[in-house]
């Protein structure tokens, strides 16, 4: 039986942690290979993209702990900033004792939007479109008979009409797409191309954009966890102290957009991480939280955080989730096939069920630290170890290094480079010339890109 609880998982050798994860996961280690290697070759990466040059490795780690609509789940993330996973890891820890995270998904319904132009009456071509809606459904439901088979296909058809914009006004049809486990863009964007011409023939218009919207709002995916108020005590923080500082940290996001920007940045952190890891669209999925974030006229807070009748902290999140486990890359690249084997997904529901589970997770993690010790304190331990690595230190060095500049609560490259002199030094043997060399001038070309406090 899975387990996401991995006690001290961080302390293991690098190379024995697949084996550990893949007792955990009820997997071989040999499913999980992916996870070392990159889980794409050079020339699997030159059919994905155009004048292919090779591949580009991020860090991959698990997201440990989750309990999700309760069954326990070991989530990849890629991301290459410190601290969002174990940030994330412990307050679905902390949520365990809530009992888990308890998340639904709405259907799979994407849209498509043809742009209508040239009509010699909006209002008359808009009632046309609409005394043809069942034959264009009908249509619709035609163009991909797998995808009916599946149980997908055409749902709704609306008619907009955009009475202000630059070009005077026009239609947008929207073509409502059940696209079942997969993204979607492909189905809805063809969808949307074999329709046009009857759409032209009944409105004596001419459709210009045939494309899908990114602003999912039909495709919600939405999460709630209690955190039992004495799991948010520590050190000199009593648990109410924490729960009210978490409330009033969200209630600044909820109402401040200088706020809510960083905010939601912070749970698109640990959504774009699993999304990433799994060969989904990532730059998809920010388009529709933002949009949808400011869908009601001001951009605001995708979470809410309260407390409830006995005392508990409850958090929410709601957010569009267009994600698949079919196609695109998830079948393509061997790490995403990893990745959704060792989650045990079985459809893109489930998929984006834990995905919106991380983004609350990582949503808490952050607030926890704003309203308590700050967010430097845990974040800036684990920055140090890429100053220090920019610096020229390797091996048991590198923790030395970002220990000594934790310690010294100032996190930067020039610190790091002296520190690392110095310790060489101590350790009576220097390095070798053409080391210190190739460390100085990547220390050099680093010194500007470093940003402390990332």
């Amino acid at each position: 039986m899975t387990t996401s609880r991995i006690p001290r998982f961080y302390n293991l050798p690098l190379e024995e942690r697949l084996d550990d994860l893949a007792a955990a996961a009820g997997l071989t280690p040999e499913e999980l290979a992916p996870f070392q290697t990159g889980g794409l070759l050079p020339g699997q990466a030159d059919h994905m993209v155009e004048n292919a040059a090779g591949t580009f490795n991020l860090p991959l780690g698990i997201g440990l702990n989750f309990v999700v609509n309760g069954r326990e789940v070991l989530v990849p993330m890629s991301i290459e900033e410190p601290s969002v996973i174990a940030g994330a890891s412990f307050m679905a820890k902390l949520a365990r004792a809530g009992g888990g995270f308890t998340a639904t998904t709405s259907e799979p319904h994407m849209i498509g939007q043809m742009q209508v132009l040239d009509t010699a009456n909006v209002e008359a071509a808009r009632l046309a479109l609409l005394e043809h809606k069942t034959e264009l459904l009908a249509a619709a439901d035609e163009i991909d008979p797998l995808l009916k088979k599946f149980g997908g296909g055409a749902r709704d058809l609306e008619v907009r009409l955009i009475a202000n914009s630059p070009i005077g006004p026009f239609l947008v049809v929207h073509l409502l797409y059940d696209v079942r486990d997969a993204m979607g863009a492909n189905a809805v964007n063809t969808a949307c191309e074999r329709l046009a011409p009857r759409i032209e023939a009944i409105t004596g218009g001419r459709v210009h954009l045939r494309i899908l919207s990114n602003l999912a709002d039909r495709r919600l995916a939405r999460v709630r966890c209690t955190i039992p108020v004495q799991e948010l005590a520590f050190d000199e923080f009593s648990g109410e102290r924490v729960r009210d500082g978490i409330i009033e940290a969200w209630a600044f996001a909820a109402a401040d957009p200088y706020r809510a920007a960083t905010h939601n940045k912070g749970i698109m952190n640990g959504v774009d991480a699993v999304v990433i890891a799994t060969g989904n669209d990532w730059r998809a999925i920010e388009a529709g939280a933002h949009a949808y974030a400011a869908r009601n006229g001001r951009y605001t807070s995708l979470s809410t955080w309260g407390k409830d009748a006995a005392g508990d902290l409850v958090g929410t999140l709601e957010m569009p989730m267009a994600v698949g486990i079919v196609g695109g890359a998830t079948k393509v690249h061997s790490g995403a096939k990893a990745a959704l084997k060792l989650m045990g997904v079985k459809t893109a529901a489930e998929l984006a069920e834990i995905i919106v589970s991380v983004g609350l997770a990582q949503n808490l993690a952050a607030l926890r630290a704003l309203a308590t010790e700050g967010i430097q304190r845990g974040h800036m331990s684990l920055h140090a170890r890429q100053v220090a690595i920019a610096a020229g230190a390797t091996g048991e060095m590198i923790e030395q290094v970002a220990a000594r500049m934790v310690a010294e609560k100032t996190v930067r490259i020039d610190l790091a480079e002296e520190l690392v002199k110095s310790f060489a030094s101590d350790y009576g043997k220097g390095f070798p010339a053409d080391f210190m060399e190739e460390r100085n001038q990547r220390s050099v070309q680093n010194r500007e890109k470093i940003l402390v406090g990332k």
